[in-house]
């Protein structure tokens, strides 16, 4: 256990094995390896092992919990519940537990139950910062009045003062403030975040979202680098607790009436691949799948999932450029709401793509008739059709298709979008 800990995996599995083969039955052993085998990607096996050990300690509450993650991790909210509530039903004290069930209630969208977890959450672990941070982020979500917002933030104050290396605590207390339209209380909090931590690159940005500093043309290497690494952990689960999250499927869907769905024929490459959540619906069409993010956290989190044939950590607009008419088809889910001037990068991706290959990609939307790219309070940029359409025809690409729609919720509201598709002239002069 202390080498799996420490994170060796091979050695921790290597011991794993010796206790078992000097007693079959052991639990803890039986237990423990299991959830080593879901750090491996292998669920299904975890699945046995856990459930084996379980069948030996029916009343242990952490099994029940590690069981739970499993299911939860693999999308199967109903069973995950299920062991929740066994574990909570051996130990009512067991706050991550309780933490676990709000976190699928939530996701399934029954929202009064979840707030009733997290309400008992708080009461029974006063100083657990991160439920304090879970339900900030749940009012803040599911915001049906300003009172709500104002509740946000209090629960990521509580969240920072008892956990204060958690900065995106602070994050969401500015959020929140600028959400209420306190946007001189945001700057206050993101001007004295960055006084304490000059080096900190998050603050410095979130200063220019709420528009208290200049904004970048896209967000800095090492602000997405340090939000995305240290979301890693949890980014699948904050996109299952909000189901209204459906950016890859919508993307993919306008490109399966444009592309062969399977066939395995194209060069696919997943531009800001994140934690692998477009590998599932691009691998079928895909003789080759690449997978490149700037996160070393969330491409170890695609490298668990699978799928791909390579994977990389590299900035993607020189990574595009060094690999010219490599791929027939590039998608981006949500990675370009972190440029502003999407110029460069769209150039870049031309570049990539071979004559006739497909660009599609999504963004957050800003309604007119004007060429506008904006950072907006959450970090992210939005555009116009009017500037997306311009910058493509001006990169070399044709046959345009800018279709508006919900990627997901925030703040209780529909984030409209806009879904692109674009291919690459058979000419260099894009005519």
């Amino acid at each position: 256990m202390r080498v799996h800990q420490a994170g060796d995996l091979d050695a921790a599995e290597r011991l794993y094995g010796e206790v078992l083969e000097l007693h079959a039955a052991q639990p803890d052993a039986l237990h423990f390896l299991g959830v080593l085998a879901h750090q491996r990607g292998r669920s299904d096996e975890a699945v046995l092992l856990i459930s084996s050990a379980l069948k030996i300690i029916p009343k242990h509450p952490d099994a029940h919990n590690n069981l739970g993650n499993v299911h939860k991790e693999c999308g199967r909210l109903a069973d995950a519940e299920r062991c929740y509530r066994r574990a909570l039903a051996c130990a009512p004290e067991h706050y991550q537990a309780q933490s676990n069930l709000a976190v699928v209630l939530e996701a399934q969208e029954r929202l009064d139950e979840a707030f009733e977890a997290y309400s008992k959450l708080i009461q029974q672990a006063p100083t657990y910062a991160h439920g304090y941070y879970r339900l900030g982020l749940f009012l803040r979500n599911y915001a049906q009045n300003e009172e709500h917002l104002q509740q946000s933030a209090e629960c990521f104050r509580e969240s920072y003062r008892h956990d204060p290396a958690n900065v995106r605590a602070l994050e969401g207390v500015g959020v929140a403030l600028y959400m209420l339209h306190r946007h001189d209380e945001a700057a206050d909090v993101y001007r004295q975040w960055l006084e304490r931590e000059p080096d900190n690159p998050v603050p410095r940005h979130m200063l220019a979202s709420c528009g208290a500093a200049e904004a970048p043309p896209r967000a800095a290497d090492d602000y997405v680098r340090d939000v995305f690494d240290g979301f890693a952990e949890s980014f699948d689960e904050q996109l299952i607790q909000n189901l209204g999250y459906r950016a890859p499927e919508v993307l993919v869907g306008m490109l399966d009436e444009v592309t062969p769905v399977d066939g395995a024929s194209l060069d696919v490459l997943d531009a800001g691949c994140g934690t692998g959540l477009c590998a599932p619906l691009l691998r079928a069409r895909a003789r080759r799948l690449v997978g490149v993010d700037l996160s070393g956290g969330m491409v170890d989190k695609a490298r668990l999932r699978g799928g791909y044939d390579a994977l990389e950590v590299a900035e993607l607009t020189a990574w595009l450029e060094a690999h010219p008419q490599a791929f027939d088809l590039i998608v981006s889910a949500d990675t370009l709401v972190y440029f502003g001037q999407l110029g460069p990068v769209l150039a870049a991706a031309a570049g990539a793509l071979r004559p006739g290959g497909w660009l599609g990609f999504t963004l957050e939307a800003v309604e007119g008739d004007d060429e506008v790219a904006e950072l907006t309070s959450s970090g992210r940029y939005r555009h116009s059709r009017p500037y997306v359409e311009h910058l493509l025809a001006g990169s070399g690409f044709e046959a345009v298709v800018v279709r508006e729609d919900t990627l997901r919720r925030e703040a209780g509201k529909p984030v409209h979008g806009w879904v692109v598709r674009a291919r690459r002239s058979h000419s260099p002069d894009g005519a």
